[in-house]
């Protein structure tokens, strides 16, 4: 069975080293090809994750031969996971396995949603919950979930994908997966924003357990299960990037927090999902507060004293 990790990236690149630690062959595909050329030749990662030996079953290539892999994990992100898929060929057969989190801008649709729709004939599935790239790259123990409705794929999947240290959980509540994972992105920015803007931790654990609620109930409004959400790739996840500077969304957040320019550089999905959210929230008739908030300060209609001011002026009530 071929596999490929699709996006050099921090953790395409991370993913790739921990499969490829026991010795099973696997190829990671870079869109540059200087970088392909130089982890190749030097054994070492790329710029998005420095410092980390290439096991030598590891092939680092620019060359699109990487497509036609058994399984293809998709280290892209959710905004360009659509164009990127649909501009490449795969086997019908081939299993792609999104490794993203979030919601499409243009569609409203999650990573395995998108999949379908732009490869109906492939098995699409996600691989999500609380990991950070360097972590998975140091051979930490870390538990994730793969979500897909194919039951036979996901068995075999597990078993072609698990690792000493990087346990696969099988789920076929996607849409509860890709909510999970969507979501807690914008719960994190949230939690930054206590942080950089010195409102201290126990506004943030506030803000954890607020936020988990509204995760909640648009998660189980959209169909999902209330168990995936309480798990790895609801609450696990949640819980991790609200609490971490490893957390790109936590750390925008605690940038906008303190009034530091975002570094454009840096893929923030929570950016991109507030809104989206937002907007389908509005149209389900659900309060989401928290959620509209940073939705606000990204589209620049509220600024981070204002937000703050708006939340602590709701009323009070039950929990």
């Amino acid at each position: 069975m071929r596999i490929s990790v699709l996006g050099a990236g921090a953790f395409g690149t991370a993913l790739a080293i921990a499969l490829a630690r026991d010795g099973t062959e696997i190829t990671l595909w870079s869109r540059d090809i200087s970088d392909a050329d130089a982890m190749q030749s030097k054994r070492q990662s790329g710029k998005r994750l420095p410092g980390y030996n290439l096991p030598d079953t590891l092939k680092i290539t620019a060359d699109r031969d990487a497509f036609g892999a058994d399984v293809c994990l998709l280290a892209i992100p959710a905004q360009k996971l659509a164009d990127f898929v649909g501009g490449a060929s795969f086997n019908d057969t081939a299993k792609l396995i999104a490794c993203c989190k979030g919601i499409d801008q243009n569609s409203g649709l999650g990573p395995v949603a998108t999949l379908r729709s732009v490869k109906p004939k492939n098995t699409a599935a996600i691989l999500t919950g609380p990991s950070f790239a360097v972590d998975i790259a140091n051979g930490m123990p870390t538990a994730i979930v793969l979500a897909t409705t194919d039951a036979y794929a996901a068995k075999q999947l597990q078993t072609d994908l698990t690792r000493t240290t990087l346990r696969l959980y099988r789920s076929n509540d996607v849409i509860g997966a890709e909510l999970g994972g969507a979501l807690k992105n914008v719960i994190a920015i949230a939690a930054g924003i206590c942080i950089g803007a010195g409102l201290g931790d126990s506004a943030r654990a506030s803000v954890i357990a607020r936020g988990f609620a509204e995760l909640t109930r648009f998660a189980v409004a959209k169909g999902a299960g209330v168990e995936t959400i309480q798990g790895l790739s609801g609450l696990g996840d949640l819980v991790l990037t609200c609490t971490s500077d490893k957390s790109r969304n936590f750390r925008a957040g605690v940038d906008l927090g303190k009034g530091t320019p975002l570094d454009g550089e840096t893929t923030v999905e929570g950016l991109a999902t507030a809104p989206t959210v937002a907007a389908e929230a509005r149209d389900l008739h659900l309060d989401l507060p928290l959620i509209q908030a940073i939705s606000d300060v990204v589209a620049d209609k509220l600024d981070i004293s204002r937000a703050i001011e708006t939340l602590l002026m709701r009323p009070v009530g039950t929990e």
